[in-house]
């Protein structure tokens, strides 16, 4: 504290009332801050009951993991913006917490299901697939009854009507119609004179709004409760099961459950044990190498890596298709980046006539959006329709199947993202001559040098240092650019006789869209694997583009 401060501070404590004093007076607090107070921590309160709440309802649904990591981040939000010592943190957490929430999130949940089996055949767990099995029935026909509920006091009375008369035969207990998590015996008995009255029957609507309620009945029948060799002993043949709004009637189950964990088939008496390995119900003894289908996702450790890597019916195509997909990467990014940089070159030459003219239609490329050209160039390499081979044809008689044809369905997708790309190219390559001095091009004029050794001693070199890391971006963007695949070729043509199908024309991210989502029999834990690849590949190349960059700036 200096003199002048000090001098301050002791006169305003000597004179309260001194126009100095006032100056440092704090205002009180306006309307509006004073509602910011009140509300600040009833704010504060329902944010945090709404993230508990939203915890409970994802761990009732049994997402755990997804409960644990929204506690985790909710709990770290709380902890940087309520705490004083969290207050350094304030800037910094959004972007953390969008980074685990987006992308280290999914990339750790990718890998999880990469090491599974997960697929159309194997969507389920294994306890849903048991009560999938179980519930499979056939109705007895000749055996449905109609019936009706009637109300009894806070509860209600089912009653059974006979098939053949429709008399009412048998009555419930009262009941109390309510949800509940397993099914419900209920004991029916004969109709009585003490049951002539029952009350007035419910509507249609009403047992509409029981009808959950109703499902969960079991209804069994005076005398009957005992199972038979055909249902597996266990009784449900004579225990009737709500059918619909108006009927109850028996069923025969297809697959019963034993004590030991397995499931016999009514019908042959097959077995059908849980197997770890293969994510099926598989049959035993005579019926040995058959499943059950559906089936549920188990972990298979590292079995679609060792598929892709050592099954051969997989990896030819695989193989194929990586290969592909990093020449198609390299020649993209070589020839946009010759046919940029040369007109880049052209254009920055002062004596050109008309050169804003030329830019502006050599840049038209990169301002139409890249779908729109892609379905255009599509209609142009149409093989009976487009224009392309309508030249062709009238120049040299030719008409080329761009589409049917391999090397030429690859030629054509080299060509469009070359006309996609070097404007891209061009415009960096323009900015960066600009900071060339022209002093070396004088001395080189004096020394006798032409065009092309100023290009290839002085342009290229100082003008591919700074180009590199965005050449390496290129490059990652086009390993990955399934826009192009999907709108012109969709990976055709295809490759013959393979187990998985595969196309030509497919880059790694087609193939593995593909093999997730179309007619491949959508197998996650495979595509699973193959994202997993294709991360490691793309953070290696950002780690050469970091690295690229350090060397540019240094």
């Amino acid at each position: 504290m200096n003199a002048t401060t000090a001098s301050s501070a002791a006169l305003s404590a000597a004179l309260p009332g001194s126009p100095l004093a006032e100056a440092y007076t704090r205002q009180p607090p306006g309307a509006l801050e004073r509602l910011g107070r009140a509300l600040y921590w009833p704010t504060i309160a329902v944010i945090v009951l709404a993230a508990l709440y939203l915890v409970f309802m994802l761990y009732a649904a049994g997402l755990t993991s997804w409960a644990l990591g929204v506690l985790l981040l909710s709990g770290a939000g709380f902890a940087v913006y309520l705490s004083k010592a969290g207050f350094a943190y304030r800037y910094l957490f959004p972007g953390v917490a969008g980074m685990l929430l987006f992308i280290a999130f999914p990339l750790a949940f990718t890998t999880q299901i990469g090491f599974t089996n997960y697929s159309s055949a194997h969507l389920l767990s294994q306890e849903r697939v048991r009560e999938f099995l179980l519930d499979q029935h056939d109705t007895v026909l000749d055996e449905v009854r109609d019936y009706s509920v009637h109300g009894a006091g806070g509860d209600f009375r089912i009653v059974l009507r006979d098939p053949a008369s429709g008399a009412a035969q048998f009555v419930s207990p009262p009941l109390a119609l309510r949800q509940a998590g397993k099914p419900v015996d209920v004991a029916m008995q004969a109709v009585g004179p003490a049951d002539a009255t029952l009350g007035t029957a419910l509507t249609l609507k009403e047992l509409v709004a029981h009808r959950l309620a109703l499902a969960q009945l079991r209804l069994r029948l005076p005398g009957q409760a005992g199972g038979t060799a055909a249902t597996g002993g266990v009784g449900e043949a004579s225990t009737l099961r709500y059918l619909g709004l108006r009927e109850f009637g028996p069923i025969r189950p297809h697959f019963v459950e034993q004590p030991d964990g397995a499931i016999k088939r009514v019908a042959d008496g097959a077995l059908f044990r849980p197997d770890a390995t293969t994510g099926y119900y598989e049959g035993q003894g005579a019926a040995a190498g058959t499943h059950l289908a559906p089936g549920y996702k188990v972990m298979v450790g590292a079995q679609n890596y060792r598929r892709m890597l050592f099954d051969a019916e997989f990896r030819g195509p695989f193989l194929s298709i990586f290969g592909w997909t990093v020449v198609f990467s390299l020649l993209t990014v070589v020839f946009a980046t010759a046919i940029g940089m040369m007109l880049a070159v052209l254009l920055n030459w002062e004596d050109l006539r008309y050169r804003t003219t030329y830019r502006t239609l050599l840049f038209l490329p990169y301002a139409v959006p890249g779908f729109i050209s892609i379905l255009v160039f599509k209609g142009l390499f149409n093989q009976n329709f487009g224009e392309i081979n309508a030249i062709l044809d009238a120049l040299f008689g030719v008409r080329p199947a761009w589409f049917a044809d391999p090397a030429l369905a690859r030629t054509m997708l080299l060509i469009v993202n070359v006309w996609l790309g070097y404007p891209y190219i061009m415009i960096l390559c323009t900015g960066l001559l600009k900071a060339i001095p022209s002093d070396l091009y004088e001395a080189s004029a004096l020394a006798g040098a032409g065009p092309l050794t100023n290009f290839f001693k002085i342009t290229a070199p100082l003008i591919i240092k700074p180009l590199s890391p965005l050449l390496v971006s290129a490059f990652a963007f086009n390993f990955n650019n399934f826009v192009l695949i999907a709108l012109l070729t969709d990976g055709r043509p295809d490759y013959l006789s393979t187990k998985i199908p595969a196309g030509q024309t497919d880059i790694l991210v087609s193939y593995t869209y593909r093999i997730a989502f179309r007619d491949s029999g959508t197998d996650f834990g495979l595509a699973a694997a193959i994202s997993t690849l294709i991360f490691i590949l793309v953070a290696g190349m950002s780690l050469l583009n970091l690295r690229l960059m350090r060397k540019a700036n240094s």
